[in-house]
């Protein structure tokens, strides 16, 4: 029951730190303007593995009591992390393409703006009203 919980508090860190690094990732890509990200895959995950086996060692070691297996432990949190991690890229990826501000033509000299973005950026209901005083 105790390595359950260690596990499932592994679990929510990675998957904290997956969503966490990935938009790290992002920005630092439009930083550079990278196109090779293999290298940020590979310190995503390295970085992840980490933070998780720190969680896992915190929760076995000092709140359980029980020892530590480290490289049983690496292999059994790398299977967790590396699905996850490959689900939260593909999820992130989408994400960009679908509600990206503008989409540019062949010749990259038009942009067209996303429809989709657009719907998204609507502003809430209650600016409607905002400055009704001060048109009458």
């Amino acid at each position: 029951m105790y390595a359950g919980l260690a596990y499932f508090v592994s679990l929510f860190v990675i998957v904290i730190s997956v969503f966490t690094t990935l938009f790290v990732k992002n920005e630092l890509e439009r930083l550079f303007r990278e196109k090779s990200v293999l290298p940020f895959h590979i310190c995503n995950v390295v970085i992840i593995l980490m933070v998780s086996m720190l969680a896992h060692t915190v929760m076995t070691k000092y709140i359980i009591g029980n020892e530590v297996n480290w490289f049983l432990q690496t292999v059994i949190l790398m299977l967790i992390i590396l699905p996850i991690y490959l689900l939260g890229h593909f999820a992130f990826e989408k994400y960009k393409t679908i509600y990206r501000k503008y989409i540019p033509t062949d010749n990259r000299k038009v942009v067209v703006l996303n429809e989709k973005y657009l719907k998204k950026k609507k502003p809430s209901s209650r600016l409607k009203n905002y400055n009704s005083f001060s048109k009458e």
